[in-house]
């Protein structure tokens, strides 16, 4: 799959600009095993680079102040001039890499000019950060080529300001992060405010993660997770004024929750004690991992499905059939709604021999009830964003 992709990205550098790329870079997308809407309440995240990709091919070009792209799947270009001062442009694609332009050119590194063909492999829209594949990439071999010498939490960061100020999606910090720092066969635990982490290994051994794209978004995810976040905060406020010995909210027990529950309304109460349980939830997924615990691991995303179906609410009628239905199948560990909610994929960890019976059966009945065509992607855990030379990487 990697080798079509790199020779499809290669033709169509070498059909638009008549010439072989000096270079290829590879970007992951990503998945996330744990920890959903903690990131923005002190909690711990645990995603993964997957094995599929953003392919560039790049060519510097002495001598000239012209960057040009060409992004063969949407079959579009766009060109500028490298010594201008860039602006948000109505091609939203461009949007994100002429923001990770801007913030290297605000930090007075020079860059020269380009000329890049990529193409994807990371299905847009399924909640697997292929935005942040793009922008890190980009911020990755600007990075190379140039010598910029940035750090990978450099150009991580550049990725999430890219999209914050041109884009204009105020995201967290976790896509970027695992499009960067991702290992094969290894997962990331990383707290979202400080940037620690540290890798556990991935012990999947005789299981599969397997994710079923609802193919639908429900209107209110914006308001939805607006909403989720006032919850959040009314009982956050709560909480400090009554224990300000406390430092992050990931401390707070739920004991302390169960004090102030009649202040803050049986709402915000739910909403923060997901929050908690979820937490924990990614402590305990990370050490079951590492020991290759896969029975338990599958038990704890259950967990985290019943936790943003019925505490966060944040699932949708769709995902709750998927997940209630792919439970009941022979050989699934677990199951779970992954990403901010209101649609996108379920995440699934069914042993490998039954992964093909589970696929078939679970999309006739999503298929039967919704009439709704389930898309699945298979994913492995991968290395994070890297250069691709003659078999080996350079990361």
């Amino acid at each position: 799959m990697m080798e079509k992709l790199i020779n499809y990205t290669t033709e169509a550098f070498k059909l638009k600009f008549n010439s072989e790329p000096d270079s290829i870079f590879l970007a992951p997308g990503r998945i996330n095993i744990i920890g959903e809407h903690v990131d923005y309440s002190d909690g711990f995240v645990l995603p993964a680079a997957i094995d599929k990709h953003i392919c560039f091919a790049v060519k510097k070009v002495d001598n000239s102040e012209t960057c040009t792209f060409f992004a063969k799947d949407f079959d579009d270009s766009f060109s500028f001039n490298i010594n201008q001062k860039q602006t948000p442009v109505s091609q939203i694609w461009v949007n994100y890499l002429l923001g990770v332009f801007n913030a290297i050119q605000e930090s007075g590194k020079k860059i020269g000019g380009l000329q890049i063909a990529f193409s994807s492999t990371i299905p847009m829209g399924s909640g697997l950060s292929s935005s942040a594949a793009l922008e890190c990439g980009f911020a990755f071999i600007l990075n190379q080529i140039f010598d910029l010498n940035l750090t990978k939490k450099e150009l991580a960061l550049i990725g999430q300001k890219s999209e914050h100020t041109f884009v204009g999606v105020k995201c967290g910090i976790m896509d970027q992060f695992a499009s960067v720092f991702g290992k094969e066969h290894q997962v990331i635990m990383l707290d979202c405010n400080s940037l620690e982490h540290q890798y556990f290994e991935a012990n999947l051994e005789g299981y599969s993660l397997v994710l079923f794209d609802s193919c639908v978004k429900h209107t209110h995810l914006t308001s939805g997770y607006n909403d989720r976040r006032k919850d959040v905060d009314k009982g956050k406020k709560i909480l400090w004024e009554k224990f300000p010995e406390i430092e992050k909210f990931r401390d707070f027990s739920f004991s302390m929750l169960d004090e102030v529950r009649a202040e803050i309304g049986e709402t915000s109460y739910k909403r923060c004690l997901y929050l908690l349980k979820e937490i924990k939830r990614v402590e305990k997924a990370a050490k079951a991992l590492a020991e290759g615990d896969v029975k338990y691991l599958g038990e704890l995303l259950t967990e985290t499905h019943s936790g943003l179906s019925t505490e966060f609410e944040v699932s949708c009628e769709e995902l709750d059939f998927m997940v209630k239905e792919t439970l009941k199948e022979k050989g699934v560990s677990g199951a779970r709604i992954m990403g901010g909610g209101f649609g996108g994929c379920s995440i699934n960890l069914i042993k490998d021999e039954n992964v093909d019976e589970v696929i078939k059966n679970i999309s006739l009945k999503y298929k039967t009830d919704f009439n709704i065509e389930m898309k699945v992607y298979r994913v492995k855990i991968s290395d994070g964003i890297n250069e691709y030379k003659r078999n080996e990487f350079v990361i």
